[in-house]
């Protein structure tokens, strides 16, 4: 395996896992008012677009990290709208 593809699998690994504790969080305390809805939205269309731009190159860091980021950051995004809406 080639150095960047490590390196991608590390950053992909590390950036997707800095979204588990506010996904648990929100799981947890069903509690999403100091989360900002414009600021989510962007993130979560950003990711998604992350996932088209991974399988476009079709580079497995890039789609394995924002298909289970778009994951968490749909289902915080989601109860932000269900619970402050």
């Amino acid at each position: 395996m080639e150095f960047s593809t490590i390196i991608g699998y590390v950053a992909a690994a590390l950036t997707t896992g800095a979204f588990f504790p506010q996904a648990i969080k929100v799981y947890k305390t069903n509690h999403t008012k100091d989360i900002s809805i414009g600021m989510f939205l962007l993130l979560t269309i950003g990711i998604f677009l992350w996932l088209v731009y991974g399988i476009i190159l079709y580079q497995m860091p890039i789609i394995l990290a924002n298909s289970i980021t778009l994951c968490l950051a749909a289902y915080i995004l989601y109860k932000k709208i269900k619970i402050d809406h």
